[in-house]
């Protein structure tokens, strides 16, 4: 893997990394007011909506991260392709 690769992946992992963070916390905020009886049906719906497109966001960064992992390295101009053995 080449540094810019692995900067990258580096990159994305941060990425995922804070926003399942991000999900994480809207979940124990959403369980602790739900506990708490502070949550009215609405409030609990629009805590569910908001942690339903969190997760969603997660999901779709997970996935783009997994695809730039496996994605072969694009040819670059000028380069020749070593001989094979």
């Amino acid at each position: 893997m080449s540094n810019q690769s692995a900067a990258t992946s580096v990159d994305n992992l941060a990425d995922v990394s804070e926003s399942v963070s991000e999900l994480s916390a809207a979940l124990r905020r959403t369980v602790e007011l739900m506990r708490a009886g502070r949550l009215n049906a609405d409030g609990a719906l629009q805590a569910i909506e908001e942690c339903s497109r969190i997760a969603s966001e997660v999901s779709a960064q997970v996935d783009q991260a997994a695809r730039a992992a496996l994605e072969p390295l694009p040819d670059l101009p000028g380069q020749l392709p070593l001989p094979s053995a």
